[in-house]
């Protein structure tokens, strides 16, 4: 894919079809096929340029998934954050990918990875020298033969990557990379990485609630989570958290690098944060305190002045 001619113009026209500001969420999982196609409708409609669903192990199918909210939206960039290169072979993976692109416009985004030892444990894989095996899956993708036709460009695909390493794979083989949970230093460092010509697309979690206990409380339900997985510890102690930062649920530091909360001025400057420190594209995670999040989060959201163009 590297040798491509014209990936620069791709990522280019990505870039400008993503815009500054998408959503992202496990939510969808919970919702009805009807309600979820109601939902990704209005976030169209409000103007997001982009929306990300997950895939675990007991989640939806993030292709099918995925073909679902294209169909019920005109605009919205849908990505998967991310598909497991475990769930599928590298050909089915290039398969759906293309079929995607070329029957939505260029409107699917295909985020991969290599997931993690707990997810790889109950598919009956073992989690081993992700880097090489991611490597060659993409390779193995490039070089499927496929009989359906192509997309006038594309399909546009960005690998999970947080240490320097596979962000150098995700710049030489895709059109970028998808960070998550990280605070804008990382952003920052994976630009100095990737180069300026791949997209960069960070996850950033929000409570739009201004008292601190509150907000703390419910960041630290998602921080509980990810602290408890190797790969997110060692990215973090990578950027100079230590072990007290890291216990439990976090420090409070931590955990206020990592969610953003408060009033939209908070918010919105989070979000720009992550964009001088060289994001393309900030997709925001709503924390809630039942973990559910309704149209109406959403409403407010996109109500932020300074959030989205007008």
């Amino acid at each position: 894919m590297a040798e491509r001619v014209g990936l620069s113009a791709e990522r280019a026209r990505l870039r400008e079809r993503l815009g500054r500001v998408g959503l992202w969420s496990f939510q969808l999982d919970r919702l009805t096929a009807a309600a979820e196609r109601q939902l990704a409708g209005e976030i169209d409609r409000l103007g997001f340029g982009s929306l990300w669903v997950a895939e675990g192990t007991a989640s939806k199918e993030a292709l099918t998934h995925s073909g679902v909210l294209l169909a019920a939206t005109e605009r919205l960039v849908i990505g998967t954050g991310i598909a497991s290169i475990w769930a599928r072979d590298a050909t089915a993976m290039a398969s759906a990918a293309r079929y995607l692109a070329e029957a939505f416009g260029g409107r699917f985004v295909l985020g991969m990875g290599v997931s993690h030892p707990g997810a790889l444990a109950r598919r009956g894989h073992r989690y081993e020298r992700p880097l090489t095996v991611m490597r060659r899956y993409l390779q193995q993708m490039d070089e499927a033969v496929l009989t359906a036709p192509a997309p006038p460009s594309g399909p546009c695909r960005v690998v999970a990557a947080l240490r320097p390493r596979m962000l150098e794979l995700a710049a030489e083989l895709t059109h970028g990379a998808h960070t998550y949970f990280v605070p804008p230093i990382h952003t920052a460092r994976a630009r100095a990485i990737l180069g300026p010509d791949p997209v960069l697309i960070p996850e950033q979690a929000i409570v739009m609630e201004r008292d601190a206990a509150t907000a703390r409380a419910i960041a630290r339900q998602y921080t509980s989570h990810y602290l408890a997985r190797e790969n997110y510890r060692g990215n973090l102690g990578a950027l100079g958290f230590t072990g007290d930062d890291l216990d439990g649920a976090g420090s409070e530091r931590l955990v206020e690098s990592l969610v953003a909360w408060g009033d939209a001025a908070q918010i919105v400057a989070r979000v720009a944060e992550h964009h001088a420190a060289g994001a393309d594209h900030v997709v925001l995670q709503i924390l809630t305190p039942s973990g559910a999040i309704s149209p109406e989060d959403i409403r407010a959201l996109a109500e932020l002045d300074g959030l989205l163009p007008r």
